[in-house]
């Protein structure tokens, strides 16, 4: 679909009319995905506010948790600290017929930690230097991974914040986290630009998608997805539903009179 003028927003049945048709194909993925136990790491980076969770949902609503798994994991308890950085990352990784969703990553230590200063200087040009040769194991193990930046303008970042502010249902998304990655816009943009240099390989690219209208990203975000994981429609046969049998019928509501249900206020 061609982008319209930047301040030109997806109107919203235009946008569920093409999301259908993606995650139509979402499914077909997966069914390929588990017949041939293919293995993937999609993961999602960004500045907060970018949009990650709302794609990650839009990615995952109409699949199956048992072969769509996100995984979001928070700040690293002190056991883990002490361990190798990636570690606590990898026992998420995907077995056959699954495809992992990375809510962030191990990039974090290229970003929040290296701007928040939780990691010294020489930990995070190692992680920037070491990082294309742990990606390549992943890959060369047969790994497919896809790495996403969503990058949001410096406007549309805080519209984004203030609604937050303004809208109690979404006040547990901002943390002071949020407010400092605000403040330090600048001091982001340069992590950024560190990471997507040393780390943006032949065997494992980043890609990057522009998110200031939320609603397009997400469809080309899906759009690039189906491209980039190889896979064929799979023909199965139509499922039918069996006659009911009758043997051993009894009145099986009447077991439930007189027990507790929840009140219906609805």
């Amino acid at each position: 679909m061609a982008r319209g003028a930047e301040s030109a927003r997806m109107k919203r049945k235009d946008y569920e009319n093409e999301l259908r048709k993606l995650q139509v194909k979402l499914c077909h993925l997966q069914e390929f995905v588990k017949a041939k136990k293919l293995r993937v790491i999609i993961l999602f980076e960004g500045r907060d506010a970018a949009g990650k969770g709302g794609t990650i949902k839009a990615i995952t609503e109409k699949v199956s948790p048992r072969v769509f798994r996100v995984v979001a994991l928070p700040a690293p308890s002190d056991r883990e600290k002490t361990q190798m950085f990636v570690q606590r990352y990898m026992q998420h990784f995907p077995a056959g017929g699954e495809i992992v969703i990375f809510d962030r990553s191990w990039y974090n230590r290229a970003g929040v930690e290296h701007v928040m200063g939780f990691c010294s200087e020489d930990e995070h040009e190692r992680f920037l230097s070491l990082c294309p040769e742990v990606e390549k194991y992943i890959v060369d193990g047969g790994i497919t991974l896809i790495k996403l930046w969503l990058e949001v303008g410096m406007e549309e970042q805080e519209r984004r914040f203030r609604a937050r502010i303004d809208d109690p249902l979404r006040h547990w998304k901002l943390s002071p986290m949020d407010t400092e990655s605000y403040r330090l816009w600048y001091d982001y943009s340069r992590a950024r630009d560190m990471m997507l240099k040393a780390t943006s390989s032949k065997h494992a690219p980043w890609t990057l998608i522009r998110s200031d209208d939320k609603r397009r990203a997400r469809l080309n975000c899906i759009a690039h997805l189906l491209d980039t994981i190889p896979h064929n429609r799979l023909q199965h046969e139509r499922v039918r539903l069996p006659k009911r049998s009758t043997k051993g019928r009894y009145d099986d509501q009447a077991a439930l009179r007189g027990l507790k249900f929840v009140e219906e206020r609805y």
